[in-house]
């Protein structure tokens, strides 16, 4: 069965949770987007009513404006009931890499803000460790980038600038992303705190702790997965 199926198939289920005035979150990425385009048709076939979204990204929030979802603020709506996101890798715990599609500050600020965080996946995103299939990206600020990363690879990591196209990539907060190759992660929590402690460094891929769902699309079908 084609990635694309099986992503579409993890959105839409996820896409079941949203109840009518609710305040939701609106995920980034392949995956999610198949999860808002479902909850519009659910607004606009009169299955859900008085449901406010807040995207996490600029991209999304352009989705999200074309398919007619109300969208609001984390100022107006601090609280969210329940946001639907991808994820880049899965570990038995529930916690995440995120931020290949570069959405990771405004992905995890939603993400603290929420209730109930369900990510949606297919299977070749689960795995035993962090880090094991997928690099940390990390959002620095453009200022002395060249410090923190001498900095990641002082912990360990393989460090790349990502580009887009000749440029390095641009979040919608202006920063730059390093993507860090640590190898599997033997603990998460503790690089995420030596992170967070860097200067510099605006905000890292590692979830920890956060999802409380994993909807999981394989050749086998559906697996919900609950904390």
């Amino acid at each position: 069965m084609k990635a694309q199926t099986l992503k579409q198939q993890a959105g839409e289920y996820a896409a079941q949770f949203v109840e009518s005035g609710m305040v939701i979150g609106l995920g980034t990425g392949s995956t999610a987007i198949f999860a808002t385009r479902r909850i519009a048709r659910r607004i606009h076939g009169g299955e859900l009513r008085d449901v406010i979204a807040i995207p996490t990204s600029l991209a999304t929030e352009a989705d999200a404006r074309e398919l007619g979802i109300p969208l609001s603020t984390l100022e107006r709506h601090p609280r969210i009931d329940l946001t639907i996101d991808g994820a880049d890798e899965v570990d038995p715990d529930f916690n995440l890499i995120k931020g290949g599609g570069g959405a990771l500050l405004r992905e995890k600020i939603v993400a603290q803000a929420t209730e109930r965080l369900i990510i949606v996946v297919d299977a070749s995103k689960l795995s035993q460790q962090l880090g094991a299939n997928w690099a940390v990206p990390v959002e620095v600020f453009p200022f002395g980038w060249h410090s923190q990363a001498g900095f990641l690879r002082d912990l360990g990591a393989g460090v790349v600038l990502r580009k887009s196209g000749a440029d390095p990539f641009q979040t919608d907060q202006g920063n730059i992303i390093l993507d860090c190759d640590f190898g599997s992660i033997a603990d998460p929590a503790g690089l995420s705190q030596s992170l967070k402690s860097r200067a510099g460094i605006a905000e890292h891929g590692l979830f920890i702790g956060l999802a409380r769902d994993v909807i999981v699309a394989g050749t086998d079908g559906i697996r919900h997965l609950r904390k």
